[in-house]
């Protein structure tokens, strides 16, 4: 069986590989780091990597495309979108049923809460009007901060997690769906050397990097019009920095086609004839969310 690395367990990068991929197709490898979960696929102990690249409300996860873009040459082999439900999770404290109705009154009682960077991110406004009063520890991944609390054993420490890591590591809901905004989303990718079988999907993306000649006045303007009059959708463009030198740029761009297609390799044949350097980071199948249905 393919193994499969991710953050987790108790993540939403697993919740959604799980959902997506198939919670028995594959035998996936929790990581507590980032950088462990793409060594582990680098270094051959892993077949695939489950990267977490993109939110509805906070945009790029710009270390996670740093990382697919300086630190690792894993092409991306698939897309998906998962919805993010974030819950404020702690001890149970006997059985005052107040610590559970009167969400007020339990979050009164919290002084630490631990989560990761992009989950802290999504809650500032509850965190602002329920927990003006606590301190903020930012951890490698949800489920990390699930497991602290439980290993602490201290009522007063909570974690911002997914459901699924309060039932793993036996946490109470303080309160559900804590998130700032309620139609949010992230999307992830699967990286690895090779292609793997996965479900049918009617939609490709191709993602690309173009660096631009520096001797090229109007090369952004050309790129984008070699697209433009093929008709080719960019779903995404963004400028990130080459590390070379101040001021040097490549674009990531995301494209809705396929490299089968005569109209793709045509227009990056055209974007290189003025220049310019692409890279493909992949070509590969996209899944929207499907909800499970309701038995």
């Amino acid at each position: 069986m393919k193994k499969v690395a991710l953050l987790g367990p108790g993540t939403y990068t697993e919740e959604s590989a799980h959902h997506v991929l198939g919670k028995e197709a594959f035998d996936y490898v929790g990581c507590s780091l980032i950088a462990d979960v793409f060594q582990s696929t680098v270094t051959g102990a892993t077949d695939y990597s489950v990267i977490p690249i993109e939110n509805t409300f906070e945009g790029s996860v710009t270390l996670h495309v740093d990382w697919l873009v300086h630190e690792v040459d894993l092409p991306i082999q698939a897309e998906w979108v998962y919805p993010i439900s974030i819950n404020l999770l702690r001890l149970p404290e006997g059985d005052d049923e107040s610590l559970v109705t009167d969400r007020g009154a339990a979050c009164s009682r919290i002084r630490k809460v631990y989560s990761h960077s992009v989950t802290l991110a999504q809650c500032q406004r509850f965190l602002r009007e329920l927990l003006p009063h606590v301190e903020l520890e930012q951890v490698g991944s949800n489920g990390e901060a699930a497991r602290l609390v439980r290993e602490l054993k201290d009522p007063t420490v909570a974690a911002l997690a997914p459901q699924g890591a309060g039932i793993l590591y036996k946490l109470q809901t303080v309160a559900a769906g804590v998130q700032d905004h309620q139609d949010n989303f992230t999307r992830f990718v699967l990286i690895g050397p090779e292609k793997p079988e996965l479900k049918p999907s009617s939609d490709t993306k191709t993602t690309i990097l173009v660096t631009l000649p520096e001797d090229y006045p109007g090369a952004l303007h050309q790129v984008l019009s070699a697209f433009a009059w093929r008709r080719i959708n960019l779903t995404k463009i963004e400028s990130r920095p080459t590390k070379k030198r101040l001021g040097n740029y490549f674009f990531y761009i995301d494209i809705k086609a396929s490299m089968d297609s005569v109209l793709l390799p045509a227009a990056l044949q055209e974007i290189e004839a003025i220049g310019c350097q692409v890279r493909i980071l992949g070509c590969y199948p996209t899944y929207s969310y499907q909800p499970v249905p309701s038995k």
